[in-house]
């Protein structure tokens, strides 16, 4: 059976080619291998272990190795995967030797029922803590985490692309700030261990596009390309005046790659595109790329004298250091994201 996504893993190979043979013969473990980042490092890998006979094993932890299963068959089956069943802060060490951790997992989802603070706080925390002990119980030689834009916390409208130098935090007396407390905790935990010795890569990520991304979610593009692919006109509910950007997930998962082989151990590298467009602006490509006889309604009126949110990265860290750039621009990736929940 063909691969819908080839042409986008054909992508991801042709531009990290060169990087694989450090995996040769090696055997990999990732948490959160379930997610939309994990399906994608999954599918990668996978394809190069295949094309390039790589001969390397990856471990994937699951909560739910039945769920992972039904959702992604032709991952969990496939004969280099093994699937370990347990919780990220508790899960017992397998044994043998990783070369290569990626810690992945995310207790934030949008669409589901939030999590208490608290928890959430430290669930990411304590994992993450647990994932770093059994990376040097292991003897891991390098261990990426996936960390986010959310331990900027609010940067000022005049910050129009967030550098990863940025000094602005999420305030520590607002509970929901939680998600952003705890990655900036874990990348913390993380500078210590590659203080001594193991290389932990940090990439903040930021908003993302293509197949595996929910449609019925909080996600702003997969509403707009659910909407759009339903006939329906695409209604926004605030003002459409927030400036946002979207990287594809095929560029996503070459760049993690590449921060996780190449990256500077405790050096943070922002993850995503750098073309800002407006709410509004990003529900006119949806609709000019699918169905351009579609409206857009846009239920409030911006605030007068209020300047634009704006959530932005710089890239110029990951362009100058690695080599990285945004190559599949907007229009197509809207486009490939809606072929592939056509089929």
């Amino acid at each position: 059976m063909t691969n819908p996504l080839s042409r986008d893993l054909d992508h991801i190979l042709e531009h990290t080619r060169d990087l694989w043979d450090e995996l040769r013969g090696e055997w990999i473990f990732i948490t959160g291998g379930t997610g939309f980042f994990g399906c994608w490092l999954l599918e990668s890998l996978l394809w190069a272990n295949d094309r390039l006979k790589l001969n390397c094993q990856a471990t994937v932890l699951s909560r739910s190795p039945a769920s992972f299963r039904a959702k992604a068959p032709h991952l969990a089956g496939h004969k280099a995967v093994s699937v370990m069943q347990g919780d990220v802060r508790t899960f017992d060490f397998p044994g043998g030797t990783f070369s290569h951790i990626i810690h992945a997992a995310t207790h934030t989802h949008p669409g589901s029922v939030p999590m208490n603070p608290q928890t959430l706080y430290h669930t990411n925390v304590q994992g993450t803590q647990h994932v770093l002990d059994f990376a040097i119980s292991c003897r891991a030689q390098k261990f990426l985490f996936t960390s986010s834009v959310a331990v900027y916390g609010t940067p000022p409208p005049e910050t129009t692309h967030i550098p990863e130098d940025y000094p602005g935090a999420p305030p520590t007396t607002e509970p929901q700030t939680a998600d952003g407390q705890s990655k900036r905790a874990s990348e913390f935990l993380g500078t210590l261990e590659s203080a001594s010795g193991l290389q932990v890569k940090m990439a903040r990520c930021f908003a993302f596009i293509g197949p595996h991304l929910p449609l019925d979610s909080n996600y702003a593009i997969g509403n707009f390309i659910r909407d759009a692919l339903n006939g329906s006109d695409i209604i926004i509910q605030g003002d459409g005046t927030p400036y946002r950007s979207y990287l594809y997930a095929a560029d996503l998962a070459r760049w993690l790659w590449t921060i996780l082989f190449k990256g500077k151990p405790a050096h943070p590298y922002n993850v995503g595109s750098d073309v800002d467009l407006t709410i509004v602006q990003i529900a006119n490509e949806v609709i000019k790329n699918l169905r351009p006889q579609l409206q857009i309604k846009v239920m409030k009126e911006p605030a007068l004298n209020q300047p634009a949110q704006r959530y932005v990265p710089s890239i110029q860290r990951a362009k100058d250091e690695l080599g990285l750039a945004v190559e599949i621009q907007l229009p197509e990736a809207i486009r490939r994201m809606a072929e592939f929940y056509s089929q």
